[in-house]
């Protein structure tokens, strides 16, 4: 394990953001090939109507379990600084007061998601021929909302310790287990739309045991039992860091379940289309993700060490790094995006046409658009590496307001078509706060006194 974990401080910014993200990479394309077998599986077993029922249940499954991973990933700020600093006995004191806080928090979240789970359904304008099922979908995947928060939580401190490569494991391991369930549930057992997100749950089991047993080998990190009742004044930090981020991926969370709202209005073929394209959604984003929690414990550690010019450096490569592989992904889509949404979409011929034409054209317009993406994504966890969990929350909002925006407003000038436009909007709102915010944020920490010394040291070979 000890050689797993992995100081930023030292190196190429490049190579190390690379070699960081790539095994969070291929942990993605498991994480998302079980969503993907999950969504096929439903979509070609069960029927276009299942999947549209599993398309009406994504937003509010995306706000809570985006609630759990920026609350962890908040967390795992502290800890990469404290890492970063060479302190571990506060490192350890961060890890004890989040296990608290995580556990707490998964029991409220559990109880909120199931009580609100209907009336949000209902809210949303969900056609009654799917409501039935997006529901029981909501209830399976919300009933292990303690089993999600653990393995995030878990994660989050490897990847703060730069391990990358237990998560892709632990990814692989849930992958393999959840195609398998899969296939038995839905395929054999015929228990269709249930037996997927069972599936879903009972894998994320064996991710977050994976990872316990790995973490439970680092060295460094040392529990004592008054390490489990945090003070004040570290509830505080980790609050400070952990709340914004989950409330910045509720507040999108809100703009997308407008976003539905509308789209459920177009009747179910046009929401079977719409699902086929998010759930690709997930692998156009995979690399922007994983980059994302490279550059939060890159510059997290650098910030840490007082490495002012690193941070710099890694940032300018991050950027280059995501451009590239944005177009790369583009690409890809574009030449073969039907055939990926083909895997999704059953039913009869003319469904099938109408449904594809929808999903393929969402999908063009997001793929000439993923550079936006990518850019919100690496300064985004740029400042949360930095320490600021505020702008990042804003941007939420910006992206909110932009994709509610879009989606009540362009529909009535173009139609049907102006709600294609909803999410590239929401993109390049928030990416341009988060810009303008980092490089705000670099040049007074450049002019702060408190770093002067540190730029003169790495300027003249000395730090």
């Amino acid at each position: 394990m000890a050689q797993r974990i992995r100081n930023m401080t030292e190196g190429s910014p490049a190579r190390l953001l690379i070699s960081f993200a790539l095994p969070l990479m291929a942990g993605n394309v498991f994480q998302q090939l079980y969503t993907v077998v999950d969504t096929a599986v439903v979509g070609q077993v069960v029927g276009v109507q299942a999947l549209a029922a599993v398309g009406a249940a994504d937003w509010l499954n995306w706000m809570v379990l985006g609630i759990v991973q920026g609350l962890t990933q908040g967390f795992s700020i502290l800890m990469a600084q404290y890492f970063g600093a060479g302190d571990h006995r506060e490192l350890s004191r961060s890890v004890g007061a989040s296990l608290t806080l995580c556990a707490v928090s998964s029991v409220a979240i559990l109880l909120l998601s199931q009580l609100s789970a209907e009336p949000v359904l209902r809210l949303l304008n969900t056609p009654g021929n799917i409501l039935g099922d997006s529901l029981l979908y909501l209830r399976i995947i919300f009933g292990g909302i303690p089993v999600i928060m653990a393995y995030n939580f878990l994660a989050a401190i490897l990847r703060a310790l730069g391990d990358s490569k237990t998560p892709l494991y632990a990814m692989i391991v849930a992958a393999l287990i959840n195609v398998g369930l899969d296939l038995l549930f839905v395929m054999g057992f015929h228990w269709g739309i249930g037996g997927a997100a069972a599936a879903t749950v009972i894998a994320q089991v064996f991710s977050g045991i994976y990872c316990f047993f790995n973490v439970r080998k680092v060295t460094i990190i040392k529990l004592e039992k008054r390490d489990l009742l945090p003070s004040r004044q570290m509830t505080a930090a980790l609050l400070k860091l952990g709340t914004p981020v989950a409330l910045q991926n509720g507040i999108i969370s809100v703009g997308g379940m407008v976003v539905q709202s509308v789209i459920n209005r177009y009747g179910m073929l046009f929401i079977a289309g719409f699902t086929a394209t998010n759930k690709l959604y997930g692998i156009l984003e995979i690399a922007a993700t994983s980059y994302g929690y490279a550059v939060t414990s890159y510059v997290g550690q650098n910030l840490g060490g007082k490495l002012l010019k690193r941070i710099k450096q890694g940032m300018r490569s991050a950027a280059v790094i995501a451009l590239v592989t944005s177009a790369v992904i583009a690409v890809c889509m574009l030449l073969f995006g039907k055939v990926f949404l083909g895997l999704f979409i059953s039913g009869t011929p003319s469904e099938v046409d109408a449904s594809m034409k929808i999903g393929y054209h969402y999908l063009a317009i997001m793929s000439l658009c993923l550079p936006i993406l990518y850019m919100l994504h690496i300064y985004r966890a740029a400042l949360l590496g930095l320490g600021d969990a505020v702008i990042p929350m804003a941007s939420g909002f910006m992206e909110m307001a932009m994709r509610i925006g879009v989606a009540l407003f362009l529909p009535l000038v173009m139609g049907e078509e102006g709600i294609f436009y909803a999410e590239v909007g929401a993109w390049l709102g928030a990416a341009v706060l988060l810009v303008i915010a980092y490089f705000v944020r670099i040049h007074r920490l450049s002019c702060s006194k408190s770093w002067q010394q540190e730029i003169l040291e790495s300027e003249t070979g000395l730090g």
